[in-house]
């Protein structure tokens, strides 16, 4: 398309200078001169010969990102440059010469290796002295714990029953009823004993010292052995006791109905604390991956369980109970009363023994699912550093924590060759032509074999950190792994 055919478009102004940047600095002498040739007749008109296009060709480059990722395999900074290779201004003026900026750089190494030896050993002894003296903040958790999950299950039990106890206790005395007051004194032991469940939830939180080095997590297993104790004690002795006094001596009984009226109060509360315990053991069986059978019965949770059983047998107290004290109201004999504070001692009884075996065996050390174990031994005997595993234990330390320990015994080619390629072979293999003597040799040894002993126990670190990591369930790992190493 020629000049004037193509002019004829464009108008003067803003446009003519974005379409022909080359009129923008005399627009108006060409638009005329184009004017007077289109005007001109055809034979006037100058020829149209296509002349070349002479310009600069410019190439366009791919936009490319010099950032991190680029310049870190391609260029060094200028501080890096300083440090390693000693590159100041007229740094052969400084130090003379080639071989002095050499020395000079394998001290720098010396320095920056010592310098990391020493980081590597004192977080050894930070971690050292934290597993010894334990986390040295102050204790805050124990509101918390009294307001999520067994704490709050204990303290929601701890007010029912004592109001429980309270009622039941004016209903004994106003009916004199052998049953009323085998649940009042029922509700007595619950509420002491779930007291000592709280004092175990508090003191299960402390942290470690120096004397209890693995913490205080037996605490609650510990206040629920003493709690079946003292259900056994207390409820069942004394609910005994009473039934057979009552079959021994009979009492006449008063009218009943200000009991049945306690006891359909205290049916609902117990009701409504045993759902509460029901819904926390399914809630934390569920994160744990076990049913609620096997939660119960594994005692994974003491406290909770032991909530759990109480207000079961409370509310089967609570109906055996009612049904005596009916069956007395309508013959008018008094054995049947009795025989209900026989009935709810027998159940008490029942409870507490169940609750003693559970928690001894919680406390005499008890081992994870064997599932679990293969699971944890397998993981660590795909790592190439390992060689084989002996000797391996996994305790089941309470308050969903687990002790696991196991005998490591490492494949030495490997933790050497680890140890090898953080290093400057060049450089090794200077300092072995420059040994001389046998002290030479023992230095050297000395040296070197301390860092491949380091090193073998960052290998158990590592191990360690892997494999709490690869435990994706609410379990807490306290990991021992004694590592050793043989070479063929």
């Amino acid at each position: 398309m020629s000049v004037s055919s193509r002019i004829q478009c464009v108008s003067p102004g803003l446009a003519t200078e974005r379409m022909f940047p080359c009129l923008a600095h005399r627009p108006w002498q060409v638009l005329c001169r184009v004017y007077l040739q289109q005007r001109a007749p055809l034979s006037q008109r100058p020829s149209k010969i296509a002349k070349p296009c002479f310009g600069k060709v410019r190439a366009v480059l791919k936009k490319r990102e010099y950032g991190t990722k680029y310049t870190q395999n391609n260029f060094i900074t200028t501080v890096r440059a300083m440090n390693e290779f000693c590159l100041k201004p007229r740094a052969l003026d400084v130090w003379g010469s080639q071989e002095a900026l050499a020395r000079e750089r394998n001290l720098r190494k010396e320095v920056e290796k010592e310098y990391q030896e020493n980081i590597f050993r004192n977080q050894k002894l930070l971690k050292e002295y934290k597993d010894f003296w334990g986390n040295t903040k102050p204790r805050s958790r124990t509101r918390a714990t009294f307001l999520q999950g067994p704490g709050k299950v204990v303290m929601v039990a701890i007010c029912i029953n004592g109001l429980n106890f309270f009622f039941k206790l004016l209903a004994w005395v106003y009916t004199g009823s052998a049953s009323m007051f085998s649940e009042a004194i029922h509700s007595l032991a619950d509420t002491c004993n779930q007291a000592l469940l709280a004092l175990g939830i508090s003191q299960s939180v402390r942290n470690p010292d120096a004397v209890h080095p693995y913490g205080f997590s037996n605490m609650r297993y510990i206040a629920s052995l003493i709690s079946g104790v003292g259900i056994f004690m207390m409820g069942a002795g004394l609910s005994w006791y009473h039934g057979i006094m009552g079959l021994l001596h009979p009492q006449p009984i008063e009218s009943l109905l200000w009991a049945y009226c306690i006891l359909a109060g205290s049916l609902v509360s117990e009701g409504a604390t045993l759902l509460v315990a029901i819904n926390e053991i399914k809630k934390s069986a569920h994160e744990q991956g076990l049913s609620f059978y096997e939660y119960v019965m594994q005692s994974r949770d003491p406290s909770t369980n032991v909530v759990l059983l109480e207000d079961a047998a409370a509310v089967l107290g609570v109906v055996l109970a009612a049904g005596c004290m009916g069956l007395t109201s309508l013959t008018g004999n008094p054995y049947y009363d009795s025989l209900g504070s026989l009935g709810v001692g027998t159940l008490l009884g029942t409870v507490s023994a169940f609750l003693i075996y559970t928690n001894t065996e919680a406390l005499l050390g008890r081992s994870i699912q064997a599932e679990h174990v293969q699971k944890l031994t397998e993981f660590l005997e795909s790592d190439p550093a390992v060689r084989a595993i002996h000797d391996v234990k996994a305790t089941d330390m309470g308050l969903s924590k687990v002790r696991f320990k196991a005998e490591v015994d490492f494949d030495g080619r490997v933790v050497t060759r680890s140890y090898l390629e953080k290093q400057d072979i060049e450089q090794i293999l200077n300092d072995i032509q420059q040994v001389k003597t046998p002290e030479e040799l023992e230095n050297f040894m000395l040296k070197h074999g301390e860092n491949i002993i380091d090193t073998l126990g960052a290998e158990v670190d590592r191990l360690e950190k892997e494999l709490k990591v690869s435990e994706k369930t609410t379990l807490r790992f306290l990991i021992d792994v004694y590592g050793s190493m043989k070479t063929l």
